[in-house]
């Protein structure tokens, strides 16, 4: 696990900054792949998801090693990845993007939801998404997928390193999953991060409104002109952000 845990701090402010800001910030560090490609919101969620990763790796399956008895095992990855990831952590679970098979399904994502996971994200299927897309828990994926994991994928390594969507995905590293999608923030810049967003966010509120009013592009955004960077410190004073 990480020496950098995710303080509640940096947690509630995570929940109110897009993934398009926390993209730009890592940007800035030289981080130019922290967006999970190809997944997206089960059903959106008003908050958003945030929380430390606890990874699942899939590999291909082999028939010999995975008939349906499988699950009668009481070691099983699968099983035991959703009965052991920490409260308020997110599940993260690596397909190889490979949705034809389903990673989980509705009732072991609402056992997830019930042991209070903060989220699930999977670059591979879920089966019975309309279930779990009516859960509380955010939940992101490929696609709906009706064949059991077993017909692809075999459940192997558990809070491992793995691949996420063309991402790298270190346990521990901290998820924030909007409307758009979910970005991995390595675990060491979450305090930072939050920090810096939570900035930029309050600043393109403040862009928006001025081009809402008509304002040009040129000299706003970014302020290069001293003009709006004078108007941004009055509007701050004015709405407290």
């Amino acid at each position: 696990m990480t020496d950098h845990p995710l303080s509640d701090d940096a947690r509630a402010k995570l929940k109110k900054v897009s993934t398009a800001s926390i993209a730009t910030a890592l940007y800035k560090r030289g981080l130019r792949n922290q967006f999970i490609q190809g997944v997206v919101p089960v059903t959106p969620k008003d908050e958003n998801m945030v929380g430390p990763a606890f990874t699942l790796r899939y590999i291909v399956a082999r028939e010999d090693r995975n008939p349906i008895t499988v699950f009668r095992n009481m070691d099983h990855p699968q099983r035991v990845a959703v009965e052991t990831c920490p409260e308020g952590h997110v599940l993260v679970m690596d397909a190889r993007k490979d949705a034809r098979a389903a990673t989980a399904g509705s009732i072991l994502i609402t056992r997830l939801a019930l042991r209070g996971a903060a989220g699930v994200v999977s670059d591979g299927g879920f089966r019975d998404a309309e279930g779990i897309g009516k859960l509380d828990m955010p939940a992101y994926y490929a696609k709906p997928s009706a064949p059991t994991n077993l017909t692809l994928h075999e459940a192997l390594d558990i809070n491992l390193p793995i691949n996420c969507g063309d991402a790298a995905v270190f346990p521990g590293d901290v998820l924030v999953g909007d409307k758009d999608g979910v970005m991995v923030i390595p675990a060491h810049l979450a305090d930072e991060i939050a920090d810096e967003c939570t900035g930029m966010e309050s600043f393109e509120d403040f862009v928006l409104e001025q081009v809402q009013a008509g304002a040009q592009i040129i000299g706003l955004y970014p302020a290069t002109k001293e003009e709006n960077l004078t108007k941004y410190q009055e509007w701050r004073a004015k709405t407290g952000r």
